[in-house]
């Protein structure tokens, strides 16, 4: 591949040697912008220099990027938002539309924005504010870097890594240093520390950089807010904070970028731990920078723990007055009602201590960055799920697929903490142990990638095999209700075979309620799509008639109702009519009430036959359950947007809960006596985890 810089490099000759890196003059004064292609080296030259640690983007197809605020602060790394032949939007070398691409894609350095040149006095110098530094290693170099630190763990952005596509993105990154030094903006190159920077010195042009001379760093426009802040206080509005392994406390508003890093915010003596949600695979406009809050016990095997998070354009006050934070979190007296407010700016974070006799204090806590790298603890769970299938996730061959779930109906018929009925043959009722942490999962509709994500987090999968969690799927795991995908049956028998290698995998710890939908029922309908009838065709064209017969009684075995000390649950809704615990345990001399309990709707202007708040109030009555105890269903989502509804109908802790949207989970966690909502985003994992090894 033809290198565009070769014979046009030459060493700067004017140095400066800033903590054993050489560096041009000047750079202290201007201050520096380090970029180049991934495992180039760039995050350990910033911190080899004690640069700014956090990364910033730069979209060079936006108008103004050189304005952009993850340019305040320097020196500093930034990734390249570049444009390509036919995609309107910008697209980074390790997005996963560039890397899927066939061939992949070229660079239309055209349509990349240029700064204005300075015009009148009082306008800025944009195109000598800054210094470009590419760090470009030769592409052999870089391939090694990144195949050796596949040991370290997994770097999604090192997917199917290969010389050719080193190659490219190396030669994407040379193809834009040159044509933004022809621009007349500021750059040179490097190979590597311990290679010199070299100039662009093309025939005809000076051969002396006009930024590598003694000046003062350049202030901020007087044509912006931040411009006359500075004229008057000598400071920006809103400081952006670097975040150490030394504590620091926090006495005004501070920014924190999402550069990928954790970090721990402590309120007295409860330290919150901060992470940059990272949705893996997900195509860049997709991606929302949101960030998780949980503590030192966050993913734990000896209990599933909640979590909270701030969604971009949200603001929190954290601190014993949130309710909702002080169940999960548990604070002490020595945090303020009111401690801190962090409000979420497309990402960066502003914290802003609220008490001024209550403390603030901030740390780094490790740096991984999780933008590159799979936190370890989910990486391993994801590779036992794929140990579940002993091969990629996909449906079953037939053989295979018959033989288990011939093992679960057997595993049915014994199935524990259900109390048998007159017959001595498993009721209708599963009650839990307070011993084990429920993990309820409403509707998922053949999502597939909903249920690993769930299986994936918050060490569930472990907890799962050392039965301090247990699993509760609401029913209606099949039947796909995306409208193009109503007649597409193959993620339905996919997710059954996913749910009957877990109950074989964890018999104790796995519960699968009925609903309206686990049926081959001919009533069974979207949309004017049969879908019981056609689910019933598709499997008999690839697993025959023993195969349905076995799902029939697989269907005919499940339990309708679970209840613990902290939550009953059923797919759809309590009955109208009395209803007692013996009842449900023979609830197959009982058609109508299991009817209700798979059918039933809230009682709305529309279903006003539908049950009320009188009727949960029976239910939970007639399982000698206390009034609080929350009640949980499925079956009716409220609307399409969200996926939890609390305190439905006016009705306290009685919650609808939904787990099949396509933005991503959701699911109820019982800590304590509560029960506490926590929502995922969407990832690719079938696809991700086949890709493993």
């Amino acid at each position: 591949m033809k290198d565009p810089l070769k014979k046009i490099l030459t060493p700067i000759s004017e140095l400066q040697n800033i903590r054993g890196v050489d560096l041009p003059i000047g750079l202290e004064f201007l201050q520096l912008v380090v970029t180049g292609p991934p495992g180039a080296g760039k995050s350990h030259y910033i911190d080899q220099i004690r640069g700014w640690p956090n990364e910033g983007f730069l979209d060079l197809t936006k108008k103004g990027w050189w304005k952009d605020q993850s340019l305040l602060y320097r020196p500093r790394e930034v990734h390249l938002g570049l444009p390509f032949k036919g995609y309107s939007e910008s697209l980074t070398v390790f997005d996963k539309e560039w890397l899927d691409a066939i061939p992949l894609p070229v660079l239309e350095p055209a349509r990349i924005k240029i700064p204005p040149n300075k015009e009148l006095p009082f306008h800025t110098n944009w195109r000598n504010r800054y210094i470009f530094e590419f760090l470009i290693p030769d592409a052999a170099t870089i391939f090694q870097q990144r195949l050796s630190r596949q040991n370290e763990g997994y770097f999604p952005v090192d997917e199917n890594l290969s010389m050719e596509m080193v190659e490219q993105q190396v030669a994407v990154y040379r193809e834009v240093a040159l044509y933004l030094h022809r621009a007349g903006l500021n750059v040179y190159i490097r190979q590597g520390l311990d290679y010199p920077p070299m100039r662009i010195a093309e025939k005809g042009i000076s051969n002396v950089p006009r930024w590598a001379f003694d000046r003062k760093p350049d202030r901020p426009s007087l044509k912006s807010l931040a411009g006359w802040k500075w004229l008057f206080l000598r400071r920006y509005p809103i400081k952006w904070l670097t975040i150490t392994h030394e504590e620091q406390k926090i006495t005004t508003a501070s920014r924190i970028a999402h550069d990928g890093k954790t970090f721990e915010l402590i309120l007295g003596s409860t330290g919150l731990r901060f992470h940059p949600e990272i949705p893996l695979g997900v195509k860049k406009k997709m991606i929302r920078k949101n960030w998780i809050i949980n503590t030192e016990q966050a993913c734990s095997t000896k209990q599933i723990s909640g979590f909270a998070r701030i969604r971009v354009g949200e603001t929190v006050i954290i601190g014993r007055d949130n309710r909702e934070y002080d169940d999960l979190f548990h604070f002490k007296k020595n945090v303020a009602k009111r401690h801190v407010s962090v409000t979420n700016r497309k990402g960066d974070l502003v914290i802003t201590p609220l008490d001024m006799d209550s403390e603030v204090r901030i740390v780094r806590f490790d740096n991984l960055d999780y933008r590159e790298r799979m936190a370890s603890n989910r990486y391993h769970s994801l590779l036992k799920i794929k140990e579940l299938f002993r091969g990629p996730v996909g449906i079953l061959a037939d053989d295979k697929a018959l033989e288990l779930i011939r093992k679960v109906n057997k595993l049915l018929v014994e199935e524990p903490l259900r109390p048998r009925n007159k017959e001595k043959k498993v009721g209708g009722l599963v009650e839990l142990t307070g011993k084990t942490t429920p993990v309820i999962v409403g509707d998922l509709h053949g999502q597939v990638d909903n249920i690993l994500k769930i299986l994936s987090e918050n060490c569930l999968f472990d907890c799962l095999r050392l039965k301090t969690a247990t699993l509760v799927i609401l029913g209606d795991a099949i039947h796909s209700e995306n409208a193009n995908e109503m007649d597409d049956f193959d993620s339905s028998i996919l997710m059954m075979d996913l749910l009957f290698l877990l109950k074989l995998r964890f018999p104790e710890n796995f519960y699968y309620l009925r609903g309206n939908h686990d049926s081959f029922s001919p009533t069974i309908s979207k949309n004017g799509i049969p879908q019981g009838t056609l689910m019933k065709k598709r499997l008999l064209e690839l697993r025959g008639e023993e195969y349905i017969i076995e799902m029939e009684k697989f269907y005919s075995l499940l339990p309708l109702v679970i209840s613990s000390k902290k939550f009953v649950a059923c797919h759809a809704g309590p009955p109208r009519t009395k209803v007692t615990r013996k009842m449900l345990i023979n609830i197959a001399d009982h058609p109508e009430l299991a009817q209700d309990l798979i059918t039933n709707r809230l009682q709305r202007p529309h279903f006003p036959g539908g049950y009320n708040k009188g009727d949960v109030k029976k239910f939970r009555k007639g399982l000698h359950l206390p009034k609080k105890t929350a009640f949980i269903v499925g079956h009716t989502p409220l609307d399409p947007f969200g996926s939890i509804w609390r305190d439905v109908g006016a009705i306290k802790n009685h919650h609808i809960i939904y787990s099949a949207h396509t933005e991503g989970p959701s699911l109820f966690v019982g800590l304590d006596n509560k029960v506490v909502p926590i929502t995922f985003p969407a990832e690719p994992l079938t696809k991700l985890i086949n890709k493993l090894k």
